[in-house]
């Protein structure tokens, strides 16, 4: 059986081999950035500037510098996995704001399983929205058998929602998205300051957040961010064991 590393290394190479390039454009930055406030999903409506986002995230907690590669290695269904995470050049329009494309690839036991275009900007104050996603699930045989969970803020009622602020506040909680019955994630922050080991190294003042949903009320996820580096660690709290730890960034 091929090693997780081994399964990383060629994961890496399939993702960079289907990486795109274009150039990017940055919307000039302002300081105006008021962030919206946790309530029903249903009168969720964001108020925005879209003339102070830009496509260059630069939050130290959630930085998505063009070009880097993050991957992950971890457990779900019960079989190892790779994640494969690249910060494209590619942008695209969303609800009139230009967004970062980033590409996320999940390997589970050597196969592609999940292959996903996420889209983020940044607000002229550093906190970083999350505007859209086009994912799809994969068969053995590499055909698409579920597209659930999709979105573009602005088309049917979706919102964009915030990934990440600027300054994490312990206790506050944000929606990530939202589109009744497909993207209804939330998240709080729990912990700023909560040391955590990964095969990239030891941590010792990462954030800690939780993530819920809606749609899976039996589900809670804790994810880990350092500051400088971004998103470190996945695990299930709550929920079908599935975990994710940050093997390398490759620059």
């Amino acid at each position: 059986m091929r090693s997780r590393l081994g399964y990383a290394a060629v994961a890496v190479a399939v993702v960079l081999a289907s990486a795109t390039a274009a150039p990017a454009a940055l919307a000039t930055p302002g300081r105006r950035c008021p962030l919206p406030v946790f309530g029903s999903g249903a009168r969720y409506h964001p108020q925005l500037d879209r003339g102070h986002f830009r496509a260059r995230i630069t939050n130290p907690w959630f930085p998505l510098r063009v070009g880097s590669v993050y991957v992950y290695t971890g457990v779900k269904d019960g079989g190892p996995t790779v994640d494969v995470v690249v910060v494209t050049r590619r942008t695209r329009v969303l609800d009139g704001v230009r967004t970062r494309v980033v590409a996320d690839r999940l390997f589970l036991d050597g196969h592609l399983v999940e292959r996903t275009s996420d889209y983020y900007a940044q607000d002229g104050c550093g906190n970083v929205w999350y505007f859209g996603e086009d994912t799809a699930e994969l068969d053995a045989r590499g055909h698409v058998v579920d597209r659930s969970g999709s979105f573009h803020a602005g088309i049917d009622g979706a919102q964009p929602g915030v990934i990440m602020p600027a300054h994490p506040q312990v206790g506050r909680r944000f929606r990530q998205e939202w589109y009744q019955g497909e993207a209804e994630d939330t998240f709080v922050v729990r912990d700023l300051s909560t040391p955590v080991t990964v095969p990239a190294g030891h941590f010792r003042h990462a954030m800690r957040t939780e993530e819920s949903t809606a749609l899976e009320p039996g589900v809670l996820d804790a994810k880990d961010y350092v500051r400088g580096l971004g998103e470190v660690s996945e695990s299930t709290v709550v929920g079908p064991r599935e975990t994710l730890r940050l093997v390398a960034v490759i620059r």
